[in-house]
């Protein structure tokens, strides 16, 4: 682990921090998607994979990634996060590049099933370790830089994917993508590991987390945390959004498909580019905005979540609905935009709401769930409504969990604003 900085170096070594982790983030949804597209490379190549299988890749990471998130989370509040972080990316670098390998379908699934292992230890431990290096009122636009990544690099995934499978195979596009991660896991190991709560010296503790933190018993503050109010309410919000962010990103290249009558290729090529665009503008001028408003009041970030949500349920609404493509494609922009600005703000209020002891063990919870009740049942819920009945009518549950969401959040801020007597809101 380096040194502690100077003050002089102090900047310097929080904007070294933030590149890096964003950077690992980056390759962290680069690695993540590429399955997707290499999918139809597998499934016609000597392992003869049928969808069934290849679907159940997304499935293997997934669940261990849910699975061991809260044990990283319990390691990452009383562990050196560097050395957590370091071995997290070569875990799943190493794991990426051996799916290249893989001679039969169940030594892929297992390297794909590992990558979910590191990215669970890195998911949990960034954002703690981002909060301490920066201060509550500029970590709206920390986190917004910071998950900017995840557009940018679902996106490469496909890119490089693609590129890369088609001039050199797809299993050269696994080991392409798991070689840069065993330069970031190096600078990772050379990270700042600073105090706990060391941006947050006039913060009390959550009510219930500071024993449950200094005690060291997982069951105790995963138990502090279900008692943290505003942290369930945040946390059960985002697993609205996550529901309906999740079928969205499944199901929309299908609907336009199916039911607007484009091309599958101009549909998939449309969307991926309104949703690499959209997330990067609205996850930053979400983080902004958030920032400029938490003066005025402590409840910005989930008034900021709450609100841009609610604005974009009846954009999807719209969206979903509308038959001229000026429309729905301007829905579909400004929905997206809607929905990412709350990327960066809710992120911070997790992290925030909790005693600075417990963060990695709170945002461990937070993935838990969001995922569990979120983006793994939606996809499937979606189609089995299209079976049942129509695609088009299948993907209006999205819009609704979309305003399931912002009414969460925005009753948490009401409800946070009431009862804080500091709120200036």
């Amino acid at each position: 682990m380096a040194e502690e900085p100077p003050l002089a170096r102090a900047v310097v070594a929080r904007g070294a921090a933030l590149a890096v982790l964003t950077g690992i983030n980056l390759l962290n949804y680069l690695d993540r998607w590429i399955v997707a597209a290499l999918a139809e490379s597998m499934k016609h190549s000597e392992l003869r994979l049928s969808d069934a299988q290849l679907g159940s890749l997304m499935t293997g990471f997934l669940v261990v990634y849910m699975a061991t998130a809260p044990l990283f989370g319990s390691l990452g509040d009383t562990r050196s996060r560097p050395r957590l972080l370091g071995m997290a990316v070569a875990i799943w670098s190493v794991a990426t590049g051996l799916a290249g390998l893989a001679r039969n379908f169940a030594t892929l699934f297992v390297a794909r099933a590992a990558v979910g292992i590191g990215e669970a230890v890195y998911g949990t431990i960034s954002p703690a370790l981002l909060a301490d290096y920066f201060p509550r009122e500029r970590r709206g636009r920390v986190f917004a830089v910071f998950f900017a990544a995840i557009p940018v690099g679902s996106a490469l995934g496909y890119v490089v994917g693609g590129l890369v499978d088609r001039y050199f195979g797809w299993r050269q596009a696994f080991l392409v993508a798991g070689v840069p991660g065993l330069a970031l896991a190096a600078l990772a190991l050379r990270l700042y590991d600073p105090p706990r709560g060391a941006q947050d010296p006039d913060t009390g503790p959550a009510p219930g987390t500071r024993s449950a933190a200094v005690g060291g018993a997982a069951r105790a503050a995963y138990a502090a945390l279900l008692r943290n109010r505003p942290y369930v309410l945040t946390v059960l919000g985002y697993a609205a959004y996550t529901f309906a962010i999740g079928a969205l990103a499944f199901w929309t290249p299908a609907f336009l498909e199916r039911t607007r009558g484009i091309s599958k290729a101009q549909a998939t090529v449309q969307f991926g580019a309104v949703v690499v665009a959209t997330g990067f503008l609205g996850t930053y001028a979400g983080g902004w905005l958030g920032d400029w408003w938490l003066p005025r009041s402590r409840q910005a970030y989930l008034w900021l979540s709450g609100v841009a949500t609610l604005v974009a349920a009846p954009l999807t609404l719209v969206a979903l609905t509308a038959l001229t493509p000026a429309v729905y494609w301007s829905a579909i922009v400004a929905a997206e935009l809607c929905l990412f600005a709350s990327t960066g703000p809710i992120n911070s209020t997790i992290v925030n709401v909790v005693d600075p002891g417990m963060r990695a063990t709170a945002v461990a919870l937070s993935i838990f769930t969001i995922h569990v009740l979120g983006d793994v049942p939606s996809p499937s819920l979606v189609g089995i409504v299209s079976d049942a009945r129509t695609l088009g009518e299948a993907m209006l549950i999205i819009p609704a969990a979309v305003l399931a969401g912002g009414v969460i959040w925005t009753y948490a801020a009401w409800h946070g604003s009431r009862y804080d007597p500091t709120s200036t809101s």
